[in-house]
């Protein structure tokens, strides 16, 4: 038994991070400590104002454990990685989980590419970003590859030259064909320094050159080619507009308000968290996160729980970071994030000037986003967490957070396949999607099907903590009754794993009338937010289960023309796939045109022509 006034006799006086846990031993917040033993005493001590949340953490804390690090700024690293796993319910939490994508370059390829990347690695490629659009990065990645002519292929080149036809981008003057061995290497390395001078924003010398060539091709009556480069002009201008709000200073910073939402219930409120983004003193744009706080949380606790878990999440880190108000362990973030960066970051809270005038516009921002979006917020509330709860007052249960809906299909038994769909706080969780090719079972025997569905995902060995199968559901729900409720009643038993299990019956039209639990079914509310959510779980794990049957079908029904066929193998598939397109432009192929292919010989193209053609 956890004796909570024992255990903080124990506690030393070091740094590190402590986890507090409730009556179901789930995680509800974790927090950092310069001295453990100092801080997590503070929570129990009657005559300490702790404010609203902290107080009704406090009653359900049922023990409490922690983590010893060897410096404030290894707990506040230990602290950010812990909140993302385990998302504790009393710790201010991104409802956001944005990426910002890049530009990269693979300098170290013979004939670099210009290609779309979500994330910047650590390997010798040039990255250009962040940037705040997904759309803008394409429309500079087009442009890049119309001005100078780079490669969008995976081919290794010069390994693969001219093993196969230049593409469409080749024919198109989009691309210089090195593909086709012809193309000069010294030539194409001198525009991708271009493309390099290009994306760090010298448009000058791109626009001179269009501006000359469009000048020259009028002049000589060839119009297309004029209008081609003054369209190409008007679309470098166009980017470049959107880097032409200019700060003060050639330098890389995150400008950082938010703004608190006091008109909702007592427990909870809303805040929405405004980043405007400047790369070499430019504004290339902005983004807005929301926030579920605790009623009672301050300015200063909301700024400082976004910065740990955005930088803690986001590849990019500028040299500055301003906010809106001072925040606690400013000075540690900093050499957090320094640490992070591999060179030094500053947090600013500026108090006049420019810099504070920037602050204030971002802080109207996020007020204008809340005031614009309350409602939204309300409803998307109902909807998820509003339905979750309903759910939890039919059932009887409490902490619903993870649920995990199963389902099988298959055709008359012909290729089963299980489906695994995950929804965490009513929302689906694509992520932790799963689905299952049926190993054990042969024909149509749904029960057994589901049975070793069941069985694989409570016994798979976990890849990490990320792995969708670390993290134990609060309830299982079955697309069925009482059948497919006893299948999972029976593998949980067997393996030891208490986990509630409610099946969603259906009706004659195959609507969801109603659940199963606890060998009794409960009527459900057809005009319910809590019906319409178990409704869009059923159609989810349906639809999932449907969509991987039908892709392996699509597999199964091109193997079966042409890998029975005598004599063609996988190399020789693919080299007909690759020729003519289609099975019906190989079926139409003589003799002659078949054993032309790649890989392939008049007796092999005997045996493909006679296999479509039995009777000649």
């Amino acid at each position: 038994m956890f004796q909570i006034e024992e255990e903080l006799k124990k506690l030393p006086a070091k740094p590190g991070v402590y986890l507090m846990h409730d009556e179901r031993d789930e995680i509800i917040y974790v927090g950092k400590a310069i001295s453990l033993k100092n801080r997590v005493r503070q929570y129990f001590q009657s005559s300490r104002n702790k404010g609203a949340k902290i107080e009704q953490m406090v009653t359900h804390i049922a023990r409490f454990e922690y983590i010893i690090t060897d410096s404030e700024l290894e707990a506040l690293v230990l602290e950010s990685n812990l909140i993302k796993e385990h998302r504790p319910k009393y710790n201010t939490m991104l409802k956001d989980d944005k990426s910002y994508p890049f530009i990269k370059v693979t300098v170290q390829e013979a004939y670099p590419r210009v290609l779309f990347a979500r994330r910047m690695k650590k390997d010798k490629n040039r990255y250009f970003g962040p940037y705040t659009s997904g759309g803008a990065v394409k429309d500079v990645i087009e442009l890049v590859r119309k001005l100078y002519q780079v490669r969008s292929c995976n081919r290794n080149l010069p390994r693969d030259c001219g093993k196969d036809r230049p593409c469409l981008y080749y024919h198109m003057k989009q691309c210089m064909g090195p593909c086709t061995g012809h193309a000069d290497q010294r030539v194409y390395k001198e525009n991708i320094q271009k493309v390099i001078r290009f994306l760090n924003g010298d448009f000058q010398e791109t626009i001179d050159q269009l501006t000359d060539k469009m000048q020259k091709a009028s002049e000589e009556m060839r119009f297309e080619d004029a209008a081609e480069a003054r369209d190409l002009i008007r679309s470098i201008q166009k980017i470049g507009e959107r880097q032409k709000i200019t700060a003060y200073g050639e330098e890389d910073r995150d400008i950082i308000a938010c703004d608190m939402d006091e008109s909702l219930d007592l427990r909870e409120q809303d805040a929405v968290v405004q980043v405007f983004f400047m790369r070499d003193g430019k504004l290339i744009g902005r983004d807005h996160f929301y926030l579920r706080v605790a009623r009672g949380d301050t300015r200063a606790q909301v700024l400082s729980s976004f910065v740990k878990q955005f930088y803690a999440g986001t590849p990019f880190i500028p040299g500055e970071i301003t906010l809106q108000t001072e925040i606690e362990d400013a000075e540690v973030i900093e050499e957090w994030l320094t640490s992070r960066r591999k060179q030094k970051v500053r947090i600013v809270v500026p108090k006049k000037g420019t810099k504070e005038k920037l602050v204030e516009l971002a802080w109207e921002n996020a007020r204008m986003v809340l005031e614009k979006d309350r409602e939204r917020i309300r409803r998307e509330e109902g909807r998820t967490i509003g339905a979750v709860h309903e759910v939890e007052e039919w059932l009887g249960l409490k902490g619903l957070n993870r649920m995990e809906a199963f389902d099988i299909s298959n055709i008359s038994g012909f290729e089963s396949v299980g489906s695994m769909v995950v929804y965490e706080k009513g929302k689906p969780k694509r992520s932790d999607y799963r689905k299952f090719r049926i190993k054990s079972v042969q024909g149509p025997n749904d029960y057994a099907s589901m049975e070793e569905v069941l069985t694989r995902r409570f016994t798979h060995e976990s890849n990490g903590e990320f792995d969708s199968f670390s993290r134990m559901p609060d309830l299982l729900l079955m697309d069925g009754g009482r059948g497919q409720v006893n299948i999972a009643l029976g593998v949980l038993d067997r393996l030891g794993i208490q986990v509630p299990v409610c099946g969603m019956v259906k009706d004659d039209h195959h609507r969801t009338r109603g659940l199963y639990f606890n060998n009794i079914e409960i009527p459900i509310d057809t005009n319910s937010e809590g019906f319409r959510l178990i409704t869009r779980i059923q159609d989810e794990a349906h639809r999932f289960a449907i969509e991987y049957h039908r892709s392996l079908r699509s597999k199964e029904q091109v193997h079966s023309i042409l890998d029975d066929i005598p004599g063609i193998g996988e190399r020789r598939r693919k080299a007909l796939m690759r020729r003519y397109r289609s099975i019906e432009g190989i079926r139409d192929a003589s003799v002659e045109d078949l054993a032309e292919t790649e890989s392939m010989n008049m007796r092999s193209a005997q045996q493909v022509y006679e296999f479509f053609h039995p009777n000649k």
